[in-house]
């Protein structure tokens, strides 16, 4: 179909859906029925962080990647690709994969089907010419709209004042134009909708640094204008000329369209165990329409697959909660989602929560969320450092990367539940230092696959996935055991803060700027 790129963004802030509780919504009916536990009057032992480790085995996590890469190619006929991208057969398919999974343990677990709305974007085509000279490294806004009638759309380039945050900053001659913005402090979709309202054809926002703006309008707007990303290098000879009081000609064409489509959270959790006290944990269940996603996150989300089949072979203290997000590629909607409309009393009863995503990346490093009590929700930095103290346990090198908003973590920080997780790394290239640590390729990507077709079972490190599993296995054993020790949990005003501090820091909203 050459589809280019596929965007979403959640309807939930437009009441499209009222709040739920998740652990109560009725099932979706996939023709799974649960199936009956084991009658058998034996009663497992308590979990312990060793035995459960030991359930973990290379040969069952490749068993599952190879079956889920079979599932991404359900997509092939409609994306002339393998993936697993939200609305794809491919996707549908991961998600009877896991919720059958999940109804064949038995009444181990309360599984909960949670949809939500959604809005896709398509990208089909687009071109943008500045001068008489086709900007080939401009790039189209996640959630952008077309030009008008899909049709090219003509005019001079008109520079914006200051960051365009502002109705003020759009100057009269940007009507019947191209708005040309500077990147700055305020979401790249009020910098659209603004150029919309003062009657740009189209806008393109332009970076304050080298690098290019691969960035979303985020929830759409009727006063968004087709929107472009550009690089502060192929930016500056334009903006130079601009204020030499040079005129530039433009011509901008975007073939896009937007729908309307509605995906589903999976959530398990234990039973019988103390419902006020949580530990929760989770992985996203999709891909990117450019690839299977296969690492990014099979790797993740089957690593918690398979750690809640094992789990089921102990008794547990506290409850063990496992959710399987969608649309994480687009915007981290389904994470979002689920903190948006969970009560207040509801939100208290996690104690913590746990991101795993890309978990076997083949230029690997060992990365910890560098959670820290005094700028994240408090017991963040207990997290961290019991991933810390694991590490160090097994002679292993870890380094910190920092809380930037890219993945799933991102609702709970900022809705005051402590956070934190393990990576092996994505687009990022490896340093000289790290290769020390972790041994690969320096000035390689951790993953030259991220986001790409190639991302399949060939695309896993299984050395890092099982030990990283492992990992994952400890940490579920450690809070299912005990929260002693472990910060209790607050909605006072210093989580507030910290919440607060963590939002105005973070410009990223998954894998793309917002800001």
């Amino acid at each position: 179909m050459g589809l280019k790129h596929l965007t979403i963004a959640s309807l939930a802030t437009l009441g499209a859906v009222s709040a739920i509780n998740t652990e109560q919504r009725p099932l979706v009916d996939w023709n799974s029925p649960p199936i009956s536990a084991d009658s058998s009057s034996h009663k497992p032992p308590l979990v312990d962080s060793e035995a459960l480790q030991a359930t973990i085995t290379v040969d069952a996590l490749l068993a599952r990647a190879k079956h889920l890469f079979k599932i991404a190619h359900l997509s092939q006929d409609e994306y002339n690709r393998p993936t697993r991208v939200i609305g794809s057969k491919g996707h549908l398919g991961t998600l009877k994969y896991i919720y059958k999974t999940l109804t064949a343990l038995g009444d181990y677990y309360t599984l909960s089907k949670q949809p939500f709305p959604a809005v896709t974007g398509a990208v089909y085509e687009s071109r943008l010419l500045i001068d008489l000279v086709v900007v080939e490294s401009a790039s189209p806004m996640s959630l952008t709209p077309p030009t008008r009638g899909k049709q090219p759309v003509d005019g001079n380039l008109v520079l914006v004042a200051n960051e365009g945050c502002h109705a003020a900053d759009y100057p009269s001659a940007v009507k019947g134009n191209i708005a040309f913005i500077k990147r700055g402090t305020c979401p790249f979709g009020t910098k659209s909708a603004h150029a919309g309202k003062a009657g740009a054809v189209a806008a393109v926002v332009f970076n304050y640094e080298d690098g290019p703006v691969a960035g979303t309008l985020g929830t759409p707007s009727k006063d968004h204008v087709a929107t472009f990303g550009l690089s502060g290098v192929d930016a500056a000879p334009f903006v130079a000329k601009l204020k030499a009081g040079k005129t530039l000609a433009a011509s901008a064409y975007m073939d896009a369209e937007v729908d309307t489509i509605v995906t589903t959270n999976i959530i398990a959790q234990t039973k019988g165990r103390d419902p006020e006290n949580c530990v929760m944990l989770g992985g996203h269940s999709d891909s990117v329409a450019e690839g299977p996603g296969i690492n990014d996150d099979g790797s993740g989300s089957l690593t918690l697959l398979e750690v809640a089949t094992q789990l089921t072979n102990f008794t547990v203290n506290n409850c063990v909660r496992f959710a399987w997000w969608a649309g994480e590629e687009e915007g981290l909607l389904g994470s979002d989602y689920y903190v948006d409309v969970l009560p207040a009393e509801e939100n208290k009863k996690i104690r913590l929560f746990m991101d795993y995503d890309m978990l076997a990346s083949p230029n690997f490093a060992y990365q910890i969320y560098d959670a820290r009590n005094d700028v994240n929700p408090v017991g963040s930095q207990q997290l961290r450092d019991l991933y810390v103290d694991w590490y160090v346990q097994h002679g292993l090198n870890y380094t910190f990367i920092p809380f930037d908003g890219r993945s799933d973590y991102d609702g709970f920080i900022r809705h005051g539940i402590p956070g934190g997780g393990i990576a092996t790394g994505a687009e990022g290239i490896k340093t000289k230092k790290e290769v020390a640590l972790f041994g690969g390729e320096d000035g390689v990507p951790y993953d030259v696959c991220y986001h790409a077709i190639c991302d399949t079972v060939s695309n896993l490190n299984l050395t890092a996935w099982e030990l990283n599993t492992k990992l994952v296995a400890h940490s579920v054993a450690t809070y299912a055991r005990s929260f002693e020790g472990f910060p209790e949990r607050t909605l006072d005003d210093a989580s507030i803060k910290a919440a607060d501090a963590y939002a105005k820091g973070t410009k990223y909203h998954g894998s793309k700027l917002f800001i």
